[in-house]
């Protein structure tokens, strides 16, 4: 399914400098939470495990079909927040280390070699304020958003101070899958309207920290039509908002038990956040 990936925009290493030949192979490095490792439920742990089928595995497919051979390593971790991926003690870090530590050793390592980082973080500092009450909400999430604020511009630097003039990072947006609580009621309509606008805040402030850093950002939202209302039928359900389908077709969250509800993307919606990363490649890439 990976190799069958068509990007919105083909850029990439097909688009070659003037005068220059284009690059056949470099390294590809995967950072981030759940999602950068391709988590989604299994047979073998339907709670949901990292996969070869995630977005970072679609890019490499889809470059491998143009002649371009990237060196995947993926050091993300689920659940991860950017103040795990600064301290470490997190799901893969128990007693010392951190995921940035890792990558920037990384990238001294590969200094001079031409390559792509993706950055996914951000979600897991806001998740936990989702679901708290209506008054306490909004408080907590200008408070993630100010430690985002401060954290993910201080990863980024650390990341750019040590990486060679031939690397491309990539900051990568979120889908709502949360929107699909819609289907379950009035109450679930309300919570998908809480999450739409908080989703919408994190974007927000992702896409300033992402510019800031002159790095681009990969629209995920846009790529799942976050905020499409117009009306669509959803086998099974009925007729819902198409932002509402989305959430169920390009996620876990209405597969029937023991897989769903699950916030992950399934195979078509990592397809959508690796068609979101090629769209923002810049030449030599």
């Amino acid at each position: 399914m990976a190799a069958a990936i068509t990007p919105a925009v083909t850029l990439g290493w097909g688009s070659a400098r003037a005068g220059a030949e284009a690059p056949l192979s470099g390294f590809y490095l995967d950072l981030g939470a759940s999602a950068s490792v391709g988590f989604q439920p299994t047979a073998s742990f339907p709670h949901g495990q990292p996969t070869t089928d995630g977005y970072a595995n679609d890019v490499v497919a889809y470059e491998a079909a143009r002649g371009v051979t990237l060196d995947l390593t993926e050091l993300g971790c689920p659940g991860e927040t950017t103040t795990t991926m600064i301290n470490g003690a997190d799901h893969c870090y128990h007693d010392d280390g951190s995921q940035l530590a890792d990558a920037m050793a990384f990238l001294r390592a590969h200094d001079g070699e031409e390559g792509i980082v993706t950055i996914d973080l951000g979600f897991n500092d806001l998740r936990g304020c989702l679901h708290l009450g209506s008054a306490r909400r909004p408080v907590c999430v200008d408070a993630r958003m100010d430690i985002l604020q401060e954290q993910l511009p201080y990863i980024l630097q650390s990341l750019q101070g040590v990486a060679g003039a031939g690397v491309s990072f990539v900051g990568v947006g979120f889908d709502d899958p949360y929107l699909a609580d819609a289907i379950t009621g009035r109450s679930g309509e309300l919570f998908a309207s809480h999450s739409e606008t908080a989703m919408d805040q994190l974007n927000g402030a992702l896409s300033t920290i992402y510019s800031e850093a002159n790095i681009p950002m990969a629209t995920v939202s846009s790529f799942f039509d976050v905020h499409d209302h117009s009306r669509v039928n959803l086998e099974g359900v009925g007729t819902v908002p198409n932002n509402v389908a989305n959430a169920c077709e390009l996620t876990w969250m209405c597969a029937p038990k023991p897989y769903g509800p699950n916030m992950h993307p399934n195979n078509a919606g990592y397809l959508k956040i690796a068609s979101a990363i090629e769209s923002e490649l810049r030449a030599p890439w």
